[in-house]
């Protein structure tokens, strides 16, 4: 199977992008929510405005760790090899780095989910 993301990208970094992308949605859901709620903009802006732009944000966090979720499906063989890779090889290396990106990328998209609910119950800003 031809793919159009290379091989080499598979690195150490891959193992860091999920939860990275987590942070970075958590931090901009919730600055841009304490900000807004702060600076009370015109009535122009409303907060279901920041609530579309957020809904967008975490749709775009979330197709992010899909996509780090089958490059790490993809590095650990697709799952033909059961953990655990233990074995002092390059290869048991690469199949651990993978298996754990996974987790690390399943642990990351459930929390971006965990994190946008808040945007569905919040009607509005509380003084």
């Amino acid at each position: 199977m031809k793919s159009f993301i290379p091989r080499e990208i598979e690195t150490l970094w891959t193992l860091f992008t999920a939860p990275t992308v987590w942070a970075l949605h958590f931090i901009a859901c919730y600055a841009t929510v304490a900000v807004f709620c702060a600076k009370r903009l015109p009535a122009s802006f409303s907060f279901n405005s920041v609530r579309i732009a957020l809904a967008i944000v975490t749709l775009a966090a979330l197709a992010m760790i899909v996509l780090s979720t089958w490059l790490a499906w993809r590095q650990w063989g697709f799952g033909a090899d059961d953990p655990p890779h233990d074995e002092p090889t390059r290869h048991s290396r690469t199949l651990f780095q993978g298996f754990a990106t996974l987790l690390l990328s399943a642990l990351s998209f459930v929390a971006v989910l965990f994190a946008a609910i808040p945007l569905m119950f919040i009607a509005e800003c509380q003084p």
